[in-house]
């Protein structure tokens, strides 16, 4: 009991010393754990590589809407009015993803059940949304992968996959109550997932997942645009993401690099690479330290006072 008191006064002093201090940047990552039924957990830190948990590692937002009642890959993206923004996959063969809003990320509104296949009714699955501001044109887009067997025929899988042939579709909103309509976004030609956005000084970086299994890939590639209304071509790099078994890319800028976290799901544990030119990437996975258990998600810069509101839930019983 004393240690835990001791640990929670230290965390109130590191509050009190970051408010009369120069302010500086702060990063979060929202992600979940196991099969992500327990709902939405965030980590932070002040550099990108060393990660603590915020409420003791418990959960934020418990799932209540989907067939799996889950919250898997939770994404969250800020607008200009400081609002967060996540939306996140409610379960494994929904034709619709999950929503939800926050001023602080503790306090949220009611959860939405965005149906944004149910107008293809072959569709298999709707997985790892991914929520992305344009500053530039003040709008959101989320992206997802979907498995449509009209359009796209079941392939040669692992037996787990179940012959998933995947590519990523999109809609646009300003507000969240109206939405464009569903559109392709990305077809490379292989089963893809994953897709990632980053918005660099003078492009758009995306980081996709290619989802292959004969031939195995299961690696990250890159690709760029100059103009998001216009997509991105579907020419990609080679593999980034060496030899490991890798998904749910998240990219970040941090100073001169961009960083691009994964889950080495294969080997339970997260990795790293990071670049300053964006076609020269340096692995770091041995020097982050990211919360035990993490699975995909998103990492995401904020600043100060909303990472001292979740760290006072820290020192709460």
């Amino acid at each position: 009991m004393i240690m835990k008191n001791l640990i929670k006064l230290s965390i109130v002093l590191i509050i009190l010393l970051s408010s009369c201090t120069l302010k500086k940047d702060v990063y979060l990552f929202s992600y979940f754990i196991n099969g992500g039924q327990d709902g939405l957990h965030i980590a932070y830190s002040y550099d990108g590589h060393e990660w603590g948990v915020v409420n003791n590692g418990e959960s934020l937002l418990q799932p209540v809407i989907g067939k799996d009642r889950l919250m898997r890959d939770p994404s969250i993206a800020q607008g200009k009015d400081g609002v967060f923004h996540m939306v996140w996959t409610t379960g494994w063969w929904d034709k619709g993803i999950g929503y939800a809003s926050s001023t602080d990320l503790i306090n949220w509104s009611e959860q939405q059940y965005i149906p944004v296949m149910e107008h293809l009714e072959s569709t298999r699955n709707s997985w790892a949304p991914e929520v992305f501001y344009d500053d530039k044109d003040d709008i959101f887009y989320i992206v997802w992968a979907s498995t449509v067997p009209e359009l796209y025929p079941d392939i040669e899988t692992l037996p787990n996959e179940k012959g998933l042939n995947h590519r990523q579709y999109y809609t646009t909103t300003k507000d969240f109550k109206s939405f464009s309509p569903t559109e392709l976004f990305f077809d490379p030609g292989f089963s893809v997932i994953d897709a990632a956005i980053l918005k660099r000084d003078s492009d758009y970086m995306m980081v996709v997942k290619n989802e292959m299994s004969a031939p195995v890939e299961k690696n990250l590639r890159l690709t760029f645009t100059t103009d998001l209304k216009e997509g991105f071509p579907t020419e990609v790099t080679e593999s980034i993401s060496g030899d490991s078994w890798v998904e749910g890319p998240t990219p970040m800028q941090i100073g001169e690099y961009t960083y691009i976290y994964f889950d080495k799901y294969r080997e339970k544990k997260y990795g790293a690479i990071r670049s300053t030119d964006g076609q020269n990437w340096e692995d770091v996975s041995e020097t982050i330290n990211l919360p035990k258990g993490i699975r995909h998600g998103t990492a995401f810069k904020t600043t100060e006072d909303v990472l001292n509101k979740l760290l006072v839930l820290s020192v709460k019983e």
